[in-house]
């Protein structure tokens, strides 16, 4: 089985302390992520949460933190309730001056994409550019501290 994954970079103009909090902090994240019942940055925390495809389709995520770096990296598990496979989310800050890059990796696709059309590497592609560089962005850029 071949490996995919999916990477997204961005450069926030933020500093990484801002962002850190963003994708850290519950009520921040209801705003450009998804809307989870309770988010702990704390190894062993798990957390689900319920999305929808364009045609309705919902998804329990089922996610539990691997790694935690603060202002540096966050990693999670990331699974469906009744389906095979399980994947991993990073965000890593890396400091740019007055900016924030943050790389977005989502590896080990190939092992829930066996599950259907919905579960393919294009797909992720597709949210993540979207997450990352459309609703974090303007987020981020549109709420100053």
């Amino acid at each position: 089985m071949k490996k995919e994954s999916v990477v997204i970079e961005r450069t926030l103009n933020a500093p990484v302390s801002k962002i850190w909090k963003v994708i850290t902090n519950n009520d921040e994240l209801k705003h450009w992520y998804f809307n989870i019942a309770a988010f702990e940055p704390t190894v062993g925390f798990e957390f689900s949460f319920v999305g929808k495809t364009e045609e309705g389709i919902e998804y329990i995520h089922l996610c539990k933190i691997t790694e935690v770096i603060k202002n540096k990296k966050l990693t999670y598990s990331w699974q469906y309730k009744g389906y095979k496979g399980i994947s991993y989310v990073s965000f890593e800050l890396f400091e740019e001056g007055d900016k924030t890059r943050l790389k977005l990796t989502h590896e080990g696709i190939e092992s829930i994409a066996v599950n259907g059309a919905d579960f393919v590497k294009e797909n992720f592609a597709k949210g993540w550019t979207y997450i990352i560089g459309t609703s974090l962005q303007k987020y981020v850029e549109n709420n100053k501290p």
